[in-house]
């Protein structure tokens, strides 16, 4: 797997990556659905967002679309889903769509981006700076490092990351965001002051942060969409139900997208302390006051909201908080 993304590596060497705008020359054939129409749809901060449809016929379609590239793209036969995650560049693309296992069965030929991409999924012991070094300037290592690593890595490694990147990929959306994003966590670190924020309940009253420390409060972000989420529900309940009376708190931030979803998910993992969202989903206000990236996360602040620890999951929650409160009566 090393030698095939060093070939890879190889090939993006010679290839410009400065993103222009290029009428698209994607074509191909839709397999085992009855979809009448094929959606484009544009990736920003963990969504997708449809910008041009055609229509199915004879089981073939066709995009001409004016679109920037190379960058990553979506292909679907239903916007209600997660698309085909499609890396396009300037030349002729060819794709074989099959929705079937989330389009895990589909084909994609002609980019170059996209075969890089495929290979990197399949590596299982990838070092993210030896893959940027390996690809400096593909779209890929910018966009991997932003949306597979920038969680796992603190702000100076995110930074020292962002360097090995080529200047063609410093203005990049990706690039930008994880500047901002290395900011915010400068400010996170263990022994700052959690940022404070307002936001609604699930009556719609606003639930204004710092008017409710006390104790020891656990800022978790969750969803009821997300599985390891809904895993480690069980764990945050059970330290509730031990450490609440001892002076352990905890405020739910949810990135659901609808409402009814999300108070079932409450009623259902039976989490009975104070939730909040604004139901925003990725672009979630107070998920980007914290620097959220992935979920679940967490942050454990005291009553003067400064931050003792950061996601805390399983028995070190547990261990944490009896370590804070265990001598409490």
């Amino acid at each position: 797997m090393k030698k095939i993304l060093l070939g890879f590596a190889l090939l993006l060497g010679a290839v410009q990556i400065q993103a222009q705008e290029n009428n698209l020359q994607l074509k191909g054939t839709v397999v085992d659905t009855v979809a009448q129409y094929v959606y484009l749809q544009k990736f920003h901060n963990k969504m997708f967002t449809t910008i041009d449809s055609v229509k199915v016929k004879d089981g073939n379609f066709s995009f001409k679309t004016k679109v920037k590239t190379p960058d990553l793209y979506g292909l679907s036969v239903n916007t209600a889903s997660s698309p085909l995650f499609i890396f396009l560049e300037k030349g002729p693309i060819t794709v074989k769509l099959n929705p079937k296992k989330y389009y895990s069965n589909s084909v994609v030929e002609g980019s170059v981006s996209q075969d890089l991409f495929e290979a990197y999924k399949k590596s299982k012991d990838i070092e993210i700076s030896k893959f940027i070094t390996e690809n400096p300037k593909s779209i890929v290592a910018a966009y991997v490092l932003y949306r597979n690593w920038s969680y796992r890595l603190s702000p100076e490694q995110i930074r020292e990351n962002i360097t090995l990147l080529d200047k063609t990929l410093q203005n990049t959306t990706y690039v930008k965001e994880l500047k901002d994003l290395a900011l915010v966590l400068d400010g996170l670190a263990v022994g700052k002051k959690a940022p404070d924020f307002t936001a609604n309940d699930p009556q719609g009253k606003p639930i204004h942060f710092y008017e409710n420390l006390k104790g020891y409060t656990l800022v978790d972000f969750w969803a009821s969409w997300c599985g390891p989420c809904r895993r480690e529900n069980p764990n945050i309940v059970a330290a509730y139900k031990e450490f609440h009376d001892k002076g352990f708190n905890i405020i739910g931030i949810s990135l659901d997208k609808k409402k009814e979803n999300w108070i079932k998910g409450i009623q259902d993992d039976h989490l009975t302390w104070q939730h909040v969202s604004d139901l925003l989903f990725w672009n979630s206000a107070v998920a980007k006051l914290y620097g959220i990236r992935a979920i679940p996360s967490n942050y454990l602040v005291d009553s003067n909201g400064i931050i003792v620890a950061k996601n805390l999951q399983g028995e070190e929650l547990q261990s944490t908080l009896k370590s804070l409160l265990g001598n409490k009566i």
